[in-house]
């Protein structure tokens, strides 16, 4: 099983260390990557490991994220409501999604329990179809968490109906695995980013597996597109690349660079080579490294 964990700091290294030393020298789990972003001011681990010993990982980690991070003090640009902010399980080898949902639940629960946190199920482990996008859980953030759980459509499937006073609140559930995609332009418009994410995003008309916001690098002095990619075998990263390159071009903003944060499946990046390099009948059997690992 893989869980791909974000928190809401980016910025205190210490801080940083001790919730990813959660993940390190545990028997059934192995860190595969954790990356920062102090614009973001967020961080996002990946760790794989047999479910039981993953799940208590999981719950070191958002414990020490709870006794940390305080976000009453917190600001950046990337949207969040909890300290442990939202934490996905998903399926890679020898395992079910069924397996993640019950997993996640299990997590969720006992979480709830030794934190007294207010967790929501979402996407796949989610209670009702209004809750499976993260963003209606999201809305709000963690400044109007309070106000939101007053309501009964928002009461958390587990723990209290009212934030953490510090930790805000989580979201814990079972996905795809997702991609998370940032295309960077030259300008420091941060109006031609959103207006370039609306068109990108699904629900504004654009790309269907796609999610997007404009974003501010104040250190880089530039903008960037950030995109979550829920299903990259149906929305390929290419398809996201060039349509925000054709979007930007009617601002006349050239295309910096892009990104992608934590890991990404081989067979997203084998597809997006294949479509840049024009290989016909190409297929990641043609990978040596897929070919060695088989």
């Amino acid at each position: 099983m893989e869980c791909v964990p974000n928190f809401s700091e980016g910025r205190d290294l210490r801080k940083i260390e001790k919730i990813a030393d959660s993940f390190r020298a545990k028997a059934g789990v192995k860190l595969l990557d954790y990356s920062n972003d102090p614009d973001h001011n967020r961080m996002v681990i990946t760790a794989i490991g047999e479910p039981g010993a993953l799940k208590e990982a999981v719950l070191e980690a958002i414990g020490k994220a709870v006794e940390l991070i305080d976000l009453t003090k917190h600001s950046g640009q990337h949207p969040r409501m909890g300290a442990a902010d939202v934490v996905p399980f998903i399926p890679v080898r020898g395992c079910s999604m069924a397996d993640a949902v019950a997993l996640s639940k299990e997590v969720a629960g006992e979480a709830a329990k030794r934190y007294k946190l207010p967790v929501f199920l979402y996407e796949k482990s989610a209670s009702s179809p209004k809750r499976e996008n993260l963003a209606n859980i999201r809305k709000g953030e963690f400044e109007g968490m309070a106000e939101k759980l007053k309501s009964e459509a928002w009461f958390p499937d587990f723990g209290p109906a009212e934030p953490h006073p510090t930790a805000g609140v989580v979201a814990i559930g079972a996905r795809m695995p997702l991609i998370a995609y940032n295309v960077n332009l030259g300008t420091n418009d941060l109006s031609i980013a959103d207006s370039i994410a609306k068109k990108v995003r699904f629900v504004g008309g654009g790309l269907r597996f796609c999610k997007a916001m404009g974003v501010e690098l104040t250190e880089r002095g530039i903008v960037q597109v950030s995109m979550n990619m829920t299903d990259y075998t149906r929305t390929a990263l290419y398809r996201a690349f060039e349509l925000v390159r054709i979007e930007a071009r009617r601002y006349g903003v050239p295309v910096a660079g892009s990104e992608i944060i934590g890991l990404a499946p081989m067979e997203a990046l084998v597809d997006t080579a294949s479509y840049y390099l024009g290989l016909e009948n190409f297929s990641i059997s043609q990978v040596l490294e897929a070919r060695i690992m088989e």
